[in-house]
């Protein structure tokens, strides 16, 4: 497995996760997938971290899969229907693991994000990105159907019928409009975007863990139930969140006694 792929840092209670491959914008090759659904696992069993910060070294967030890459691993396997189907297990296993992290995922869109890497920052919960954000679906050019969870983020985002506009055309959507219609929830300057991302994720951070966590499983949740089924899911969130008895009686205390809070998750 290639090493250094794949750079992981702590800062307080936020993982940083960066996509190290710049010289292939930072292509998701299958050690890089492998290592970053790792990182997920141990990230969602570590309660020191509340939040992560997801973001591409060099020029790039990520341009997709890495098709050379995919392509020499796969060589030894017969069939194209078998071919199709570990491309579909990789990119159904990967956005599995992203949407059961249980902390809350902010991207760090610092270039283009294409294929299944706009997959990648689509399935995060918020996105900020700079005037050198570029997303591109593009799935259509290399003889394709969109994969990766972009079928089911890009409609709930955007909407169905731009959904469809960004995936028929495979078209660039540059910064501004990628602001402008909801792929990117922040855009700052280029030099301010780590330290945008970071400044989101700490605010995260700053709030009760559990009640973030179920937060997140409720909103989650909201984009496949019905209103009956959400309301009783937001019943048991609340139960789930007051479960942590330490964080209930501290946002009353300081609250009270007008102070800064101190969560501890328990």
């Amino acid at each position: 497995m290639s090493e250094n792929i794949l750079r992981i840092e702590l800062q307080d209670k936020i993982a940083i996760l960066t996509l190290n491959r710049p010289e292939r914008l930072n292509a998701l090759s299958p050690d890089l997938r492998q290592q970053l659904e790792q990182a997920c696992q141990d990230i969602r069993h570590n309660d020191d971290i509340w939040a992560v910060v997801l973001t591409g070294e060099g020029r790039g967030f990520c341009s997709g899969v890495d098709l050379r890459a995919a392509a020499a691993a796969t060589d030894d396997i017969g069939s194209r229907q078998e071919r199709l189907d570990m491309y579909g297990w990789t990119g159904r296993q990967a956005m599995a693991v992203y949407r059961t992290l249980d902390k809350p995922i902010v991207a760090a869109v610092n270039g283009v994000a294409a294929g299944a890497g706009m997959s990648l920052a689509l399935a995060c919960d918020l996105r900020v990105g700079s005037p050198l954000t570029r997303f591109k679906t593009v799935f259509l050019e290399r003889s394709l159907s969109p994969d990766s969870g972009m079928s089911f983020f890009l409609p709930r985002i955007v909407g169905y019928s731009r959904a469809c506009d960004l995936i028929y055309t495979s078209r660039f959507v540059e910064a501004e409009e990628a602001h402008r219609i909801g792929l990117l929830d922040r855009l700052v300057p280029a030099e301010n975007l780590l330290d945008e991302a970071l400044a989101v994720a700490r605010q995260i951070a700053s709030w009760p863990p559990v009640a973030m966590q179920t937060a997140r499983r409720v909103l989650q949740q909201s984009m496949e139930a019905g209103l009956e089924a959400q309301l009783r899911h937001e019943s048991y969130g609340l139960i789930l969140a007051r479960r942590a008895p330490h964080d209930v009686e501290e946002s009353r205390a300081s609250f009270t006694e007008r102070r800064a809070p101190s969560f501890t998750g328990r």
